[in-house]
């Protein structure tokens, strides 16, 4: 019989059919989940609200429904009954190594996660910044957080679209095309593109405030742009494909991919339809010369209008993002959408998303499933979000080439006999992981202190202290001259024995579970948490049983042992979207 992947459902559902053998009634929640390391491996706890719901003994339950399990159940696990119906499973030393050698390579470890999602649809919507405007530290959390969350998804068996509906349309570029048609540095510009719209737009906004001439001219400029006069469209264009190449040399270092770049110029000549349909269907108003969207019936929103339209005519990011949300549900027949922004959009998305189900629901169609991955903000030691100390934004890619900086000393100092290149290398690695694993590693929704000294360390939950545990179990192989995963070598390993090689093997099989929490919670610092524990457990291992041994069978088994920790590391960093090393 095939060992299953994922054993806390696989165990639900022999609960399930063994609550029909023994004839309880339906429905019959078993509750399963992971027990305390004390008590066993998992634990079901639907007896007793089962029990209680319907005044039988809880304990006599628990006992019909032990008596009912499959014997494949009770040959792989030990089954005891605690306290009122407790029931609790304790792995086989024979059923954790069943387990270990069903699950060998990489692929079978996506085959059997691939079932957890499988026809669902879902777009994320992530990253998203401004054109003409360097990427800041204030973009890190929705780029990182939402490629791992992708890949999560996707790993799960979900159809995944990963967009970037980056911000390249708007009134600020009518102040910026007014400063580069009359103060643009040709040779800035060829130097460094961003920096100089950058300078150029800072040079329009100050110009227009203080002068009224001025914000007519940008105005115009803007009018020019939105009726496609060519010249505007050109300089618009130009803007675009230098931020965009800006933009991708920091999501090449990030390991981000995107299959669609919509930007919200996109949705345009789509935003009239969303004026008209929700007038139509008595959604929309006039108020004060602006369309909006009142929910009355909302205890915040009641008396806050959602603006779909501005008072002078101009689309607003409401505008948008009804055409958005409606030509991903009509045109790319999407189900599901993400949207990883920061929780200070939260009355945004909520007045969105409320507005979308009662327009949807008016003109008969599917509602899809929208939802709003919040997080925190990246603080400073001083506990405010992190600036610089002029106060202006860290640019992302300073920020990148700093953790790479002094993750080379680190480097250094733990190898310094590499070759150059390689201890360049090697730094990239763990010093652009160590600033997307800082930030993953944290609960989503709360803020976090951005603090060099830990996130770049060997010690604690960290990006290093992780790849430095893969690395060197590569380096375990390299020297005793076998291959990772090589069934010659593990068809004569022996059965598990010492507590430290039980322990390490209980935490292993939990990689389907931590896999399932952080997809279905969207937090990937579930994942991590998951891993940081597996990296100790391994080196409690290591430190108690030396690999190394002459007997043959322990040995294979050992080794079965460190391929499999290296191979869900591996796993589990990769879906996080760190890269991993074979020498550190």
């Amino acid at each position: 019989m095939p060992v299953p992947f994922n054993l806390a459902a696989s165990l639900d559902a022999s609960l399930q059919a063994a609550a029909t053998a023994a004839g309880l009634e339906t429905p019959f929640a078993a509750e399963v989940r992971g027990a305390d390391p004390r008590h066993g491996d998992f634990q079901a706890n639907g007896v007793l609200g089962y029990a209680k719901a319907r005044k039988l003994n809880p304990r006599t339950v628990a006992q019909q429904l032990v008596a009912a399990l499959p014997a494949e159940v009770t040959a792989a696990y030990e089954v005891t009954i605690a306290g009122p119906g407790f029931l609790n499973f304790a792995l086989r030393a024979a059923g954790l190594l069943a387990w270990l050698q069903a699950h060998a390579r990489a692929e079978q470890l996506a085959t059997g996660a691939a079932t957890t999602r499988a026809g669902e649809s879902w777009i994320v919507d992530y990253s998203s910044p401004n054109t003409a405007k360097q990427m800041h530290v204030g973009h890190l959390r929705s780029a990182v957080i939402g490629e791992a969350i992708a890949r999560l998804l996707a790993y799960s068996g979900a159809k995944v679209t990963r967009d970037n509906h980056i911000g390249d349309w708007g009134t600020q570029f009518g102040k910026l095309i007014w400063a580069y048609k009359r103060h643009v540095d040709t040779t800035a510009l060829a130097r460094d593109p961003i920096e100089e719209f950058e300078r150029l737009y800072k040079l329009g906004n100050s110009a227009a405030e203080t002068d009224i001439a001025i914000m007519d001219e940008a105005r115009a400029e803007l009018v020019q742009l939105q009726t496609g006069k060519p010249e505007s469209l050109e300089v618009w264009g130009q803007i675009n494909e230098a931020s965009l190449r800006a933009f991708q040399k920091v999501y090449d270092q990030l390991g981000i991919r995107f299959d669609l770049t919509l930007g919200e110029s996109f949705y345009n000549d789509k935003v009239a339809r969303i004026y008209a349909e929700l007038t139509q269907l008595g959604l929309a108003q006039e108020s004060l010369g602006a369309l909006v969207v009142f929910h009355p019936e909302h205890p915040r929103f009641k008396e806050q209008p959602f603006i779909i339209r501005k008072s002078d005519g101009a689309a607003n990011y409401a505008s948008t993002d009804l055409a958005t949300i409606l030509y991903r549900t009509e045109v790319l027949k999407s189900t599901g959408m993400l949207y990883v922004v920061d929780k200070r959009q939260g009355d945004h998305f909520e007045q969105l998303f409320i507005t979308v189900r009662k327009w949807f629901t008016a003109i008969h169609q599917p509602v899809p499933r929208l939802e709003h991955v919040d997080f925190g903000t990246v603080l400073g030691e001083n506990n405010k979000p992190l600036k610089t100390r002029d106060g202006e934004n860290i640019k992302l890619k300073d920020l990148l080439t700093e953790a790479c900086d002094r993750a080379y000393t680190l480097v250094c100092d733990k190898n310094p006999d590499l070759p150059e290149a390689e201890k360049r290398a090697i730094a990239e690695v763990v010093g652009i992981g160590s600033v997307q694993y800082a930030d993953l590693a944290q609960n989503r929704s709360s803020d976090y202190l951005f603090a060099w000294d830990r996130m770049i360390s060997l010690e604690g939950n960290t990006a290093a202290y992780l790849l430095y545990a893969v690395a060197r179990i590569h380096s375990i192989f390299r020297k005793l001259g076998f291959t990772p995963g090589d069934p010659a070598t593990e068809t004569a390993a022996s059965g598990l024995e010492t507590p430290t090689e039980l322990a390490l093997a209980r935490k292993l099989v939990k990689f389907p579970e931590a896999i399932q929490l952080a997809a279905s919670q969207m937090r990937p610092h579930f994942l991590c948490l998951y891993l940081y524990e597996v990296a100790g457990e391994f080196s409690a291992f290591y430190s108690a049983d030396k690999v190394a041994v002459d007997d043959a069978p322990v040995r294979a088994r050992r080794l079965l042992l460190c391929a499999r920790t290296m191979l869900i590391l591996e796993n589990g960093l990769q879906l996080l979207g760190l890269r991993t090393l074979a020498r550190m």
